[in-house]
């Protein structure tokens, strides 16, 4: 498995590369995309980090597991590819942004958008076999990301961390409070948004404002 992003990522990251899990993790990933037909597309693994440099980042958004249908994940947490239909999360996540920003619904949903204006879209796994869900899971993966968190956590300064659902509010140990904003709520799939745990958080309007007090640009969601 060849590590692709950029080179500040690369400094940031390398001592986890160097690892034994990690290399345990490349060979499981590479028998896996041999043998299986695997999600993201191999040079899309990493694609998280390939939008913006750490000193760029402004908000960090935890995801679960890629999409694993035909054609849906390319690197980047609750993101589908244009031609894809919006999954029901993302459904609500823009139904969400429209009820607080009042922001129009997006017709893409692609969010390499939000990927550029330092938007860190990462998945705790960053692999998947076609139509197995948590498939990868447990592999080194979470080790990996969770590594990736500790590190940006502690060398950047006036991040948000948006940790939606159980999952990733768990996270929420590996981040420096101290130094950064973290907003927590439901997680935007139907069966927490039907139950009153995600419509209404607002975290978009308040990651924006925490933004703009640290003297960031908000972002356009």
């Amino acid at each position: 498995m060849k590590v692709q992003m950029a080179p500040a990522w690369q400094e940031l990251l390398q001592p986890e590369f160097d690892k034994p899990y990690f290399h345990d993790l490349t060979t499981f990933v590479r028998e896996e995309y041999r043998n299986h037909t695997c999600f993201p597309p191999g040079p899309e693994i990493f694609a998280a980090f390939s939008h913006c440099t750490p000193k760029a980042l402004k908000a960090v958004i935890i995801g679960q597991d890629p999409y694993h249908g035909p054609g849906q994940a390319h690197g980047l947490c609750f993101s589908v590819r244009d031609g894809n239909a919006h999954p029901p999360s993302l459904i609500n996540i823009f139904k969400e942004i429209q009820a607080n920003t009042g922001a129009g619904y997006p017709e893409s949903g692609d969010l390499s958008r939000w990927a550029k204006q330092g938007v860190l879209l990462l998945n705790a796994t960053l692999t998947v076999r076609a139509h197995q869900a948590g498939s990868h899971q447990k592999k080194g993966w979470e080790t990996f990301t969770d590594a990736v968190i500790q590190r940006v956590s502690a060398s950047q300064e006036g991040l948000v961390f948006l940790l939606w659902g159980g999952y990733a509010k768990r996270k929420s140990v590996l981040i420096d409070r101290e130094k950064h904003r973290v907003l927590t709520s439901g997680h935007p799939s139907p069966l927490s948004a039907n139950r009153g745990l995600w419509f209404g958080n607002g975290h978009f309007t308040q990651a924006n404002a925490f933004l703009e007090r640290q003297g960031k640009t908000p972002i356009i969601w």
